[in-house]
């Protein structure tokens, strides 16, 4: 008696809900740190909140006087109140969401701090040469200057590492010609920091495409809207 073989039924494997993939704790600390302050500043309003974020900005005085903490703390104000917060820290999850998926927390976190500390420090020191060449008003000492843009801007450059080769170059060419755009355009520090910041962050990306430690499998669709989103949270720090 002959017996036909029968064909086997294919399995469909199933995509598993991995938890871990949604872990990162380093995006939802740093944002709900952001809103808790927003929302505290929105209670105490009037010139005490004004003081407080004076208090923790990276301007001239504050490091003068030896406020160094102000390195840290200006990363968790953002002073334009709490519904411009609202909008732009959602955006932001978006961006830092992305890099910690595929660069890690820790690596996330050395970037986005060496970002904002590292072109504070530079735009302090171009401020100083200024201000001693009377290039600039010594009222720019004590303005405000906190905020989230210059490691946002580090985390954008430093997103090369985990594009594909034949990307990086526009992705690189078009968020460079967008900050000086800002530059020329607006002539403020800030700007001048914003492309500080871009420059360090490809530097930063540059590097792990050397040493080889950022992932470089394709964006799923998760992945892709969270660039589209981190994109759009770029251009309003580059053009408003």
């Amino acid at each position: 008696m002959v017996v036909e073989a029968v064909p086997a039924t294919p399995v469909v494997s199933r995509r598993r809900f991995r938890p871990a993939a949604f872990w990162l704790p380093a995006t939802y600390g740093y944002v709900g740190l952001l809103i808790a302050v927003a929302i505290a500043l929105t209670l105490v309003g009037g010139s005490t909140a004004t003081r407080i974020v004076l208090h923790a900005s990276t301007n001239l005085h504050n490091l003068a006087d030896g406020r160094f903490g102000t390195l840290f703390s200006s990363a968790f104000v953002v002073s334009e109140g709490a519904a411009t917060v609202f909008i732009i820290v959602p955006l932001l999850a978006c961006l830092l969401a992305l890099a910690e998926r595929r660069f890690g927390t820790v690596k996330l976190m050395h970037t986005f701090l060496l970002g904002h500390i590292g072109t504070t420090v530079l735009v302090a020191v171009g401020l100083w040469v200024a201000v001693e060449s009377q290039l600039v008003p010594n009222s720019i000492t004590m303005v405000e200057d906190v905020g989230v843009s210059y490691g946002a801007m580090t985390v954008v450059g430093a997103l090369i590492a985990v594009l594909p080769a034949h990307r990086r170059f526009v992705w690189a060419a078009s968020w460079l010609t967008l900050a000086l755009g800002g530059v020329l355009v607006w002539h403020t520090f800030t700007n001048v920091g914003h492309f500080l910041a871009l420059c360090l962050g490809l530097g930063i990306g540059r590097l792990m495409i050397r040493r080889q430690v950022a992932p470089l499998h394709p964006f799923n669709w998760l992945e892709y809207l969270l660039l589209a989103v981190g994109s759009v949270f770029a251009c309003l720090m580059l053009l408003a």
